[in-house]
């Protein structure tokens, strides 16, 4: 195969085995999908799933959100880690929003990546999932697959996203990434890899990949 009918392999195989695929994060707006994000930060969409319902329940929007202490936001989510930094960014960018946005999660990249505690890819799935707009937020689990399909280097996740984007179809972007992040923890985690059940890895994925997962065998 050449480069565009293996692009197009991952789109089909993809479309075929998760044609539809849900936010895996629990929210009901921008800014539960924002703090969600956030939290998701080294630890699982299932755990923040159990975390975010307590503490949304209490502050479910910024003006709520700067009613509690830094210290109260960082006891409800402390099971998740990293609380200390977690919860000074809830806090302050709970403050940024009412201050310069009127409570309103903004609809840009700049903005959104000058909040405390949130980086590009929390950016980019908010901008992706609450809005609409092109993205392609890369996380581990995206950045092991374009490497072990031979569409990416590897060498860093800023690079896994140029090739993302410079290979997959714009209108794509959105839902695809979310595609792959499914597969990947179905079909072609890191470790329990059972290389006979994923397709696309099998069929695209790099030599030193399949014959190093073969000599297992």
């Amino acid at each position: 195969m050449n480069k565009k009918e293996k692009v197009q392999f991952v789109i089909d195989t993809l479309n075929e085995v998760f044609p539809e695929v849900p936010i895996p994060l629990n929210h009901k707006d921008p800014y539960t999908l924002l703090i969600a994000v956030l939290l998701s930060a080294q630890s699982t969409d299932v755990r923040v799933n159990q975390i975010t319902p307590i503490l949304f329940e209490i502050a479910d929007n910024p003006y709520k959100m700067v009613k509690l202490s830094v210290e109260e936001i960082r006891d409800i989510i402390r099971p998740l880690g990293l609380s200390p930094m977690k919860s000074k960014g809830i806090y302050g960018l709970s403050h940024i929003l009412i201050d310069k946005y009127n409570g309103v999660v903004p609809e840009s990249f700049e903005a959104l990546e000058s909040f405390p505690a949130v980086g590009h890819k929390t950016a980019s799935v908010v901008m992706s999932q609450a809005f609409g707009i092109p993205a392609f937020p890369v996380d581990t689990h995206i950045h092991r697959l374009m490497y072990r399909w031979n569409l990416s280097n590897g060498k860093n996740v800023v690079q896994t996203e140029k090739d993302a984007k410079r290979l997959f179809p714009k209108e794509l972007w959105n839902k695809l990434h979310l595609q792959i992040i499914y597969y990947a923890r179905q079909y072609s985690p890191a470790r329990g890899w059972d290389m006979e059940k994923d397709i696309i890895t099998k069929t695209l994925g790099r030599k030193s990949i399949l014959d190093a997962y073969y000599a297992k065998k």
